[in-house]
């Protein structure tokens, strides 16, 4: 199940120190250990349309040690099988995953899928020159930076760091016995230099209930969302019911990066006929119309980042 197995990823000592270093920079840090690249399953392409599936299997997984983040050694809990206290899917090139084939996808420079045991947690570390979006899918998240802020947000929340020229933050599951869950996601800024900033929407104020809810837009957009960052990028989310369905829809130039956080969805057009299930994702560049319908037993969890882009940098170029 999501809280046991072997990670199928490789570890390196060097996780803890490098990704502080990395979070200083639009890149990151090189490491010994990569990860083989691996081929899509199938590519969907017409008329400059494409849909590429990135399957749970070809992310990288990272455990690590769990001294490198502030926390004591590991415990035997009932409700957590994992090896270590944290596990991590990393999208693209991150920490001691470094593949320079997948470093991003447009401004989207990290997406980490994060299940976090109870009472772990990141200890205070530091951020520059990135947008930040955290999506709380299962758990409680607590957030607590150098701007004084300090808050829990539950499933379905959303928050968003404005790193700019520096801050500090900590990030915890509280919870005794609960896990948590999160996907974190840094988009590069427009521009460099900006003031630090913070603002969240909890998830108890948003309806995503069996169509998608626009969480993030760029600050300078005339949509009305709960979270605005500084980059051409929207964000959008839904809880999809068994058997309902919802449109993505992509106008040329731009792209999305989809995810299925849980549940399974069938994705289909006149092109594509897809099934996507916990974990796996999609890169989709327009001009494309694609229908999402929810497994009929479980439903779906979705979320998308939609941004500028014709798909050039696909891991899969």
């Amino acid at each position: 199940n999501e809280h046991g197995g072997v990670s199928k990823g490789m570890r390196g000592s060097c996780r803890g120190i490098v990704s502080f270093i990395f979070a200083r920079s639009l890149f990151s840090s090189s490491s010994s250990s990569v990860h083989a690249f691996q081929p899509p399953l199938r590519t969907c392409q017409v008329d400059m349309s494409v849909f590429r599936k990135v399957p749970d299997k070809d992310l990288f997984v990272s455990e690590p040690n769990p001294m490198w983040f502030g926390n004591p050694s590991n415990e035997a809990l009932p409700t957590w099988t994992n090896k270590n206290w944290l596990k991590s899917r990393f999208h693209f090139s991150f920490a001691e995953y470094s593949n320079s084939k997948n470093s991003n996808f447009g401004v989207l420079r990290v997406m980490n899928d994060d299940l976090v045991q109870p009472q772990r947690g990141f200890g205070a570390h530091p951020h520059r020159e990135m947008e930040i979006c955290t999506y709380v899918v299962e758990g409680e998240l607590t957030h607590q930076d150098s701007m004084g802020t300090k808050e829990t947000l539950g499933r379905g929340s959303i928050q968003f760091m404005t790193a700019g020229t520096g801050v500090e933050h900590s990030e915890h599951n509280l919870h005794p016995t609960n896990p948590l869950r999160f996907i974190q996601m840094w988009i590069v800024p427009s521009r460099r230099g900006l003031k630090p900033n913070y603002g969240s929407m909890s998830g108890k104020d948003v309806d995503m209930k069996d169509k998608w809810s626009h969480l993030v837009s760029d600050v300078n957009a005339p949509a009305k969302t709960p979270v605005k960052i500084n980059q051409d990028v929207n964000m959008f989310a839904s809880e999809l019911s068994g058997g309902k369905t919802v449109d993505l829809t992509l106008e040329k130039g731009r792209q999305a990066y989809l995810l299925c956080m849980e549940g399974k969805v069938q994705v289909t057009s006149s092109t594509v006929n897809e099934s996507l299930q916990r974990h796996d994702a999609a890169e989709v560049v327009g001009p494309a119309t694609l229908k999402l319908e929810a497994d009929q037993a479980g439903g779906a969890h979705l979320l998308y980042v939609e941004m500028a882009g014709t798909g050039q940098d696909s891991r899969y170029a």
